[in-house]
């Protein structure tokens, strides 16, 4: 790692055409955040000094708007600093802190996804077994490895980027994620292999264990009682809808990268703020 590394400093493109409506954007945001930060911490309080909420459905929602506090502190006070300002600019250390955080989050949302649709195919499919298989244990563990597992992973991610030379100092977006793969004077072709392993273990795995399971509870749900369809309905259609909104927006922040699409910057904003704030919703929605 270079002098070069702690002096590069680079822009953010994605707030140029925010220019004249930026105060408006600011009070949006502003908004948004503080709604995001109070509701999610309240429903946190409360599933954690409530006892009788103290079952794994409940931690694992506890878990997920906890996972929503953290994205959004590494997200909008930096964002709503740069609205305010002319251009948006940040140094090239502290925009690999922020990808390292925004993607470690997002691959944690995908591994507590993954152990809710466990959670409900035991409750829902072995109802008998459910206290024995889903132990206070078993919760914390599922928890540590979906914070602790993308950390480790991710942490050799920014290790690889850390060291590569930057030709371009220039972002697409509005704060740092995928986009810093464009920047670098030559592709390095480990940082793209082990993008792939990142791909594949932090989403593409989780997300088909979750359509397994899922698949299996409307086998048993099909055949079961009209009791039995009701409860997985009101209990898996909420994660279903939060699964495929993340996986949705997970897919086109990749591709619009990787894919070096020529697409405006208007869109590239409009997706980064469903990113931001229509997934927050619906993960909220499913406290509902």
């Amino acid at each position: 790692m270079d002098d070069t590394f702690n002096a590069t400093y680079l822009t953010l493109a994605g707030f140029a055409d925010l220019h004249k409506y930026r105060y408006v954007f600011f009070v949006i945001m502003f908004k948004i955040f503080i709604v995001i930060m109070c509701f999610n911490s309240t429903i946190v309080c409360l599933i954690w000094s409530h006892k009788n909420l103290h079952e794994p459905m409940y931690i694992f929602i506890a878990a997920l708007l906890l996972n929503s506090i953290l994205y959004s502190t590494n997200i909008y006070p930096k964002l709503l600093l740069d609205i305010l300002s002319e251009k948006g600019t940040i140094t090239y250390p502290l925009c690999l802190l922020q990808s390292f955080i925004y993607y470690t989050l997002g691959g944690s949302e995908f591994l507590l996804l993954a152990a809710m649709s466990y959670d409900r195919y035991v409750s829902i499919c072995k109802p008998l077994q459910y206290p024995t298989i889903m132990k206070k244990a078993t919760v914390s563990a599922l928890l540590v490895l979906a914070w602790l597992v993308p950390a480790c992973e991710l942490a050799v991610s920014v290790v690889l980027y850390a060291n590569i030379k930057v030709c371009i100092h220039t972002l697409a977006g509005i704060f740092c994620n995928n986009s810093i793969y464009s920047i670098q004077c030559v592709r390095s072709l480990a940082i793209s292999i082990y993008g792939v392993f990142l791909l594949l273990n932090l989403t593409i795995l989780p997300l088909l264990f979750i359509l397994f399971t899922y698949s299996r509870i409307l086998i048993i749900s099909y055949r079961s009682c009209k009791s039995v369809r009701r409860k997985a309905a009101q209990t898996c259609l909420p994660h279903l809808l939060v699964l495929i909104n993340f996986s949705c927006f997970a897919t086109s922040d990749i591709i619009i990268v990787r894919l070096e699409s020529d697409i405006a910057k208007v869109v590239r904003l409009i997706i980064s703020l469903q990113m931001m704030c229509i997934t927050r919703s619906l993960i909220r929605s499913y406290m509902g």
